[in-house]
């Protein structure tokens, strides 16, 4: 007998596990399906992963640089697979604490992969192909996605690796090319240098970091430059040649670097393989993306699409947001469309970036007169003591026509701890803030955020250190 329920969803990941947890919690039966583990790429081989290894690089840099302090901790190692299980951990406990909320909130996790029929009932076909079906007033889309791959560089798990199997790594390759300059292959790059690789960055763009602030991708170049890091930009990437223990990767004009292993961070494609049956109607792109509408509807009656699945910024916290508005839509509750303009991104190489808006250049090509400040870091107290006082913070605002700073068009930041401060920067552009009204806000003395807050007084004309 077929199952039925007021939702199904297909795929357990940020955007598929908060739809469920949101409408449940709402009262709905809902039934998820997921063919690996709750929690999808970012929990078990994306974000949560990535970012253990990353505080182990930050540990093991602060270790280094302990002497600048007074503090003896001559020659530090490090052993990495130490570091893979204590991620193992944090993993594991993360997915035990989603699922026990998911069985709290009586949520039916079923185990298989799914496909969407044309009577839009949900297939599902576990591991031993046993087939069910279920039936669901409403269904939600979100498959997530998978890394994407360049010709010439195809994944052996060996010389030539993907994000996912970077995660998996025991040991640190003495030296590594990472082919992209986006957000995952400047965290990989950074890791990597931080833990004693030498590293390659290869970007066929003019520059890393493409949809950052021109100044801030700059300061992260330099940081990258001066820890032993080659950043080439302009390049594209021709080959590789196999050797007995790496590869030989051919880049630019006859140029070549012998590496141990290659880390392809291309970007990643939405995992839309096999999941609509002929006949749905649901309309998928070019690109394999789902077309939806700004309410995330596909045009089929009862069907949405969220997260990684559409052509929206593939960030776990655009997914949970996009699957709190389905539920919205839903239940017939009041709701607003994500607003993908001003949505906050985070970074966490070292420096880490952090931003939300506008660029500079963006704004300018929009047609607004702007009015723009910037407050490195290394005049906050904060920033000398921890040490970290490479970055700054831009504010770019809206000129006025009396010639003043109006509305805030976007903030971007490069520095110590970043993607922790830009909370009030969001708040501020959401808000359509001036900076007259927000430097009316307290700063705490001494910390980091005071930078955030020199920069937005400067826009009044009245600033205390900065002009």
């Amino acid at each position: 007998m077929n199952e039925e329920y007021d939702i199904v969803i297909i795929g357990g990941g940020p955007g598929g596990y908060a739809a469920a947890l949101y409408g449940a919690a709402a009262g709905l039966s809902i039934a998820m399906v997921e063919k690996d583990k709750a929690g999808g790429t970012c929990l078990h081989r994306g974000c949560i992963p990535a970012k253990e290894f990353l505080e182990t690089a930050s540990v093991y840099r602060s270790v280094k640089n302990a002497a600048e302090f007074g503090i003896s901790a001559a020659d530090p190692s490090v052993d990495f697979a130490i570091s893979q299980d204590r991620k193992g951990k944090i993993v594991e406990q993360l997915y035990r604490g989603l699922a026990g909320a998911l069985r709290g909130r009586k949520v039916n996790v079923v185990s298989g992969v799914g496909k969407m029929l044309a009577d839009r009932s949900v297939e599902v076909t576990t591991e031993d192909g046993t087939v069910s079906k279920l039936i669901g007033e409403f269904v939600i889309l979100a498959s997530g996605s998978a890394p994407r791959s360049i010709p010439g560089f195809e994944s052996d798990g060996r010389n030539i690796l993907t994000s996912d199997e970077v995660l998996d790594l025991r040991a640190i390759p003495a030296s590594v090319v990472v082919i992209g300059g986006g957000a995952i292959g400047c965290e990989f790059a950074s890791m990597m240098a931080d833990l004693g690789s030498k590293v390659t960055l290869l970007e066929a763009m003019p520059g890393i970091l493409p949809g950052c602030d021109n100044d801030v991708a700059n300061v992260v170049v330099k940081s990258f430059e001066k820890r032993g890091i080659s950043v080439r930009t302009g390049v594209a990437v021709k080959g590789h040649e196999p050797r007995a223990n790496g590869t030989t990767v051919l880049f630019g004009e006859n140029e070549r670097v012998d590496v141990d292993a290659v880390i392809v961070s291309v970007g990643r494609r939405p995992y839309s393989d096999n999941l609509l049956a002929e006949g749905t109607g649901v309309e998928v792109d070019e690109r394999g993306f789902v077309r939806v509408d700004e309410w995330m509807r596909t045009g089929i009656d009862g069907v949405f699409a969220i997260g990684d699945l559409v052509a929206t910024p593939q960030l776990a916290h655009v997914g949970f947001a996009e699957g709190v508005l389905v539920i919205k839509e839903i239940m017939q509750e009041p709701a607003v469309p994500v607003d993908y303009r001003n949505v906050p991104w985070c970074i966490y190489c070292h420096p880490e970036v952090a931003f939300c808006g506008m660029t500079e250049e963006s704004a300018k090509a929009a047609g607004f007169d702007v009015v723009v400040k910037k407050d490195p870091f290394g005049g906050n107290g904060r920033a000398r003591i921890v040490g970290e006082t490479d970055g700054l913070v831009k504010v770019i605002a809206e000129k006025t026509s009396d010639g003043r700073a109006g509305r805030l068009l976007g903030v971007h930041m490069v520095g110590p701890w970043v993607t922790e401060q830009l909370g009030q920067a969001y708040l501020s552009i959401n808000w359509e803030a001036t900076p007259d009204e927000i430097s009316q806000f307290i700063q705490p003395h001494p910390s980091l955020s005071e930078t955030f807050g020199e920069t937005v007084l400067a826009l009044t004309g009245r600033g205390l250190h900065l002009g």
